[in-house]
């Protein structure tokens, strides 16, 4: 009888403790600073990914760098690979303040370097160095939100956060139009130094809340081997996907060098990337490597799809660089739907099938994109697969995120968070090279690029249907 009053009374503190976590909220007051800052930083970063799409068709062109647009994109996620890996091994041993301190600065330092770039060199120098500091920062963030908010909290952290990226796809294109017509391109890389500044006096002023309790012991020998390891196995990977976008890139006129770069590159990657993540992703092995894996294949389709839009808007349409922005805004209103979808409690239990969902819009939104391409139909009809790939990621990408934190404990929610940005980002390089690739290679100076587009596209999309295999085997 004792027991089983006992037995109800823990009930009923677990409901009482769940419904407190429930009433505190991402904005109470324990949390209010640190959820700011993370919707600050992570709108800035987005910010300038956004941006930059509509303002690179101006930038390539003054430049004299059009035949390389993509490796303005991949070249930024490349370094982005390395601050990935590294970022989740700082970030477990020393907590994440450090990181976002860090990688804030480098993030500003980058964009103030591609805004004064007097060449495309110095342009993908500048991203290389933002590109450190965006992976630095956006792993570190994930770890804030493991250790900062409880497991009841997280989903609508991942679904504000969410919102975080859709907002400057909202707003992002139009301005960095605006600012590209009106004033000059440079203008879309400087106008985040103001924002940036803000983000980093919250970071300075919340470091316990961030940091939490860290390990006091000393790390075993063995363990600092295992991180040095895979430190060198995050540059390895860097450096990898980096000859496959350079090569890539040069393929036309063919040669030898940049072939042999490609190839090497490609491997680098094939090898190195199953040693960064959980046994059996390339496998679709259920649970986690399956969770990777759909992350891969979501940012692989996507990123490689939309860099292209305005470009293809622009040089086929004859929009200005404002009106092809817009059609990646309208996009943000399916993103924001997706988002809001996961964080309903009513689909908390449902995160496989909601990535499952979403890889089937996704490969929707991009065929619809290549079918707009080859005939005649209006422009303004790629913005409905710009909704649907909005959709598919809002739904799928913080699905994948809950996840990974879900199917992980939390004295590893840093490695665990890193593996998820690899794959997030690898999957960006990967997608944008292959994009770039079979433009660089079929790109005609003289003449239409429509067919370039389709072919692009319809690749994407069919690669892109085969999450809805691997979100199935997402759950534990």
């Amino acid at each position: 009888m004792l027991g089983s009053v006992a037995s109800v009374a823990t009930r009923d503190e677990d409901r009482a403790a769940a419904r407190m976590e429930r009433a505190a909220g991402p904005l109470s007051a324990q949390y209010r600073l640190v959820t700011i800052a993370v919707l600050a930083l992570i709108t800035i970063i987005a910010f300038e990914a956004m941006a930059i799409s509509t303002a690179m068709p101006v930038v390539a062109a003054d430049l004299d760098a059009v035949k390389s647009y993509g490796l303005a994109f991949s070249i930024m996620l490349t370094a982005e690979l390395l601050g990935t890996v590294l970022s989740g091994l700082w970030s477990d041993r020393r907590g994440p303040f450090q990181v976002l301190v860090v990688g804030q600065l480098l993030f500003a330092i980058g964009c103030v370097v591609a805004g004064l770039a007097g060449s495309f060199g110095a342009l993908l120098a500048g991203r290389a160095v933002a590109g450190l500091g965006a992976g630095l920062n956006i792993v570190a963030l994930y770890v804030v939100a493991g250790r900062v908010y409880p497991a009841s909290v997280r989903p609508r952290v991942f679904s504000w956060t969410s919102a975080a990226w859709v907002l400057p796809s909202l707003v992002g294109p139009p301005i960095a139009g605006w600012l590209t017509t009106t004033f000059s391109w440079r203008w879309v890389f400087l106008v985040v130094l103001v924002p940036i500044t803000a983000t980093f006096v919250i970071v300075l002023q919340q470091r316990t809340a961030l940091d939490g309790a860290l390990p006091q012991e000393s790390p075993a020998p063995a363990d600092l081997a295992a991180e040095r390891r895979v430190a060198w196995l995050g540059l390895a990977i860097a450096l990898a996907a980096g000859l496959l976008q350079v090569g890539a890139e040069r393929l036309v006129p063919f040669s030898p060098a940049m072939l042999i770069a490609t190839l090497v590159g490609l491997v680098g990657v094939a090898i190195v990337y199953p040693r960064l993540s959980p046994r059996g992703t390339l496998r679709m092995r259920r649970g986690l490597p399956s969770t990777m894996l759909s992350r891969l294949l979501l940012s692989a389709t996507f990123n490689g799809a939309v860099a292209f839009v305005p470009l293809m808007l622009v040089a086929e349409r004859g929009l200005t660089p404002t009106l092809a922005g817009a059609v990646l805004t309208v996009g943000a209103l399916g993103w924001s739907l997706g988002s809001w979808v996961q964080g309903n409690e009513a689909f908390a239990e449902a995160k496989p099938q909601l990535v499952t969902v979403g890889g089937a819009c996704l490969a929707a939104g991009i065929a619809l994109l290549a079918i707009v391409a080859a005939s005649d139909l209006h422009w303004l009809v790629l913005a409905v697969g710009s909704v649907l790939m909005g959709l598919a990621m809002g739904l799928a990408t913080s699905s994948t995120s809950v996840l990974t934190l879900a199917l992980s404990p939390t004295e590893e929610h840093g490695r665990a968070s890193s593996s998820l940005n690899l794959s997030d980002v690898l999957g960006a390089v990967l997608g944008i090279s292959l994009s770039g690739a079979v433009f660089a290679a079929l790109h005609d100076p003289h003449g239409s690029d429509v067919d370039v587009f389709v072919l692009m596209w319809a690749l994407l999309a069919a690669i892109a249907s085969l999450v809805i295999a691997s979100g199935r085997r997402t759950g534990s």
